[in-house]
């Protein structure tokens, strides 16, 4: 059983769920642990314990953690692409392609770790002046969708330690072994322990953890419509006040008017329901 990340630990679960290629159900990934509510308050617990300490830590350990999450990425973009189609279902091309995405992210953002800056403006009072800064908010919970499992966790995890956040990373049941692989390299690359947590399983368990959790100061969400108004509700009604960002599910809709050409428009709208994204 592939294990959960919390506390600087690689924990085994009393529950699994085996990792299925969607393209050919004989293929079995692997066998990935479910965490508990128990886990997922230990895990929050950690980033909490560990949010003092990584808020005030320098600017260029911060730095050099995500370069070598973006550098190993890179270095491994072909083996991680495989993976990422074998456990999800998009084209090889597509894979690669969106790990190598992934990498990017996560180099973005090591170097904004240096180019952080705030604001000073004047008052509208003589001998006084205005200054702005941007602080981090504490633990993060982050959960990712099914459609793109290594390069939207790299959207949120990145900039959330790159700013000073600890991390909670709930990702789809679905593809776990997309965000295994990703954890194992953000380790790997030195971040303390406590600061990121990699706790797979239900959104029912693990999600709600995170939902109900006073210890957790914001939610990042992706995934359906339903869920994410369950989670903005949740974060509004908690107290304190939970910071929520949502990207919820959807299609949009798409107007084929009866001079277009028909070729052009029958692929627009299979690629804009179906392109590379597993279905």
């Amino acid at each position: 059983m592939t294990k959960n990340y919390i506390a600087g630990e690689w924990v085994s679960a009393t529950e699994a769920s085996a990792n299925v290629n969607p393209s050919n159900t004989n293929d079995v990934v692997g066998e990935y642990a479910r965490a508990s509510v128990a886990e997922a308050e230990r895990a929050i617990a950690a980033a909490y314990d560990a949010f003092p300490a990584w808020s005030r830590s320098s600017i260029q350990q911060r730095h050099d953690i995500l370069k070598a999450v973006g550098d190993e990425i890179l270095a491994r973009k072909d083996e991680l692409g495989r993976l990422l189609s074998r456990e999800e279902g998009k084209t090889l091309p597509e894979g690669i392609g969106e790990v190598t995405r992934a990498a990017q992210i996560f180099l973005f953002f090591s170097g904004e770790c240096l180019r952080m800056a705030g604001e000073k403006v004047p008052s509208v009072r003589p001998l006084i002046d205005v200054e702005i800064t941007r602080e981090p908010v504490g633990v993060v919970g982050l959960i990712t969708p099914w459609n793109f499992p290594i390069a939207i966790p790299a959207w949120k995890i990145a900039p959330a330690l790159a700013y000073g956040n600890t991390v909670v990373f709930k990702p789809a049941d679905l593809v776990p072994g997309s965000a295994h692989a990703l954890s194992e390299i953000i380790i790997r690359a030195g971040v303390p322990a406590g600061v990121f947590n990699l706790v797979m399983g239900r959104g029912s368990v693990v999600g709600e953890a995170m939902l109900q959790s006073p210890k957790v100061s914001a939610i990042s969400f992706t995934g359906s419509v339903p869920t994410g108004r369950k989670v903005a509700q949740t974060c509004i009604m908690a107290d304190p006040m939970k910071k929520v960002q949502l990207e919820m599910g959807g299609k949009n809709p798409m107007v084929v008017l009866d001079d277009a050409d028909l070729k052009v428009a029958v692929e627009c709208a299979v690629n804009s329901a179906f392109f590379s994204t597993g279905q």
